[in-house]
C-alpha cells in the first residue's frame, strides 16, 4: 500500500470510518479534510448492485449538474453548413471537419468534450482508435450525437457531466469544487444519486444502490448513506 503523507493522516483522521454520514455532513467533512493549497475538485463514486457484463445492466448516460462542475469544457464540434454556424454561434470552442480530423490525428488533444452531427460519423468513426481510450469519442447515450448542436453545446458549457459503470460496477462522477457553497454541493450530489437511482435496469436485482462516498482531489473518502435514494 503507498505511504500516505503526514498531512493526509491527520485529515483521515476525521473520517469516522465505519460510519456514513447523511449528504449534508459529508459535504461538511470534505471541507475540512480538504487542505491542498488549490481548489480541488470533488468527486462522487457509486458502487451499483449490476453486473456490467451484461448488455441489459450497462449504465450509460450524462446530466446537467444544478450548479455545474466549476470547469469550464472545451468543446470540439463536427459539423458542416448550417450546424457548423450553429456550434459557432453556440460558443463551440472548435468547429470543423476534415481539418479537425487531421490535427487529432497529429497528436492534438486540446478539448474536453466532442460532438458531432450524425452525418459526420462516418468519419469521426475513423478517429475511435485515439478518441475511444480517451473517453472522447461522441456517442448518442450521451447526448453528443445530436443535429441538436445549440442545445449540447450550450448544456455542456453550462456543466454537464458523463456517467458510465466501470467493469467493477462502479461509477465515478466529479461533482464541483470544494469552493462550492456546502448547498450546491449537496444539490449537486442529490442529483447524481437520483439519477442514477431512476437507471436501475429492470434486470438488476437485489440492493441496487449499494454504497457510496465523497472525496476531493488529496482527502480521503467518505462514506455517504444512500439508504435516502434507494
Amino acid at each position: 500500500m503507498a505511504k500516505r503523507s503526514r498531512k493526509y493522516q491527520e485529515v483521515a483522521e476525521l473520517v469516522d470510518r465505519s460510519k456514513a454520514y447523511n449528504a449534508e455532513e459529508a459535504v461538511a467533512l470534505l471541507k475540512e479534510t480538504a487542505k491542498a493549497n488549490f481548489d480541488e475538485t470533488v468527486e462522487a463514486a457509486f458502487r451499483l448492485g449490476v453486473d456490467p457484463r451484461k448488455a441489459d445492466q450497462q449504465i450509460r448516460g450524462a446530466m446537467v449538474l444544478p450548479h455545474g462542475t466549476g470547469k469550464t469544457q472545451r468543446v470540439l464540434v463536427f459539423a458542416k453548413g448550417e450546424k457548423a454556424t450553429e456550434a459557432e454561434n453556440a460558443g463551440a470552442d472548435y468547429v470543423g471537419e476534415q481539418d479537425l480530423i487531421s490535427r487529432i490525428n497529429q497528436g492534438w488533444f486540446d478539448f474536453d468534450v466532442v460532438v458531432a452531427t450524425p452525418d459526420m460519423m462516418a468519419e469521426v468513426g475513423k478517429l475511435g482508435r485515439v478518441l475511444g481510450p480517451k473517453g472522447l469519442m461522441p456517442n448518442p447515450k450521451t447526448g453528443t450525437v445530436t443535429f441538436e448542436i445549440e442545445k449540447a453545446v450550450n448544456e455542456i458549457k453550462a456543466g454537464k457531466v458523463e456517467y458510465r459503470v466501470d467493469k467493477s460496477a462502479n461509477i465515478h462522477v466529479p461533482f464541483g469544487k470544494i469552493s462550492f457553497d456546502n448547498d450546491k454541493l449537496v444539490e449537486n450530489f442529490e442529483a447524481i444519486a437520483d439519477t442514477l437511482a431512476k437507471a436501475k435496469p429492470q434486470a438488476s436485482k437485489g440492493i441496487y444502490m449499494r454504497n457510496a462516498s465523497v472525496t476531493s482531489t488529496m482527502g480521503p473518502g467518505i462514506r455517504v448513506d444512500v439508504a435516502p435514494y434507494r
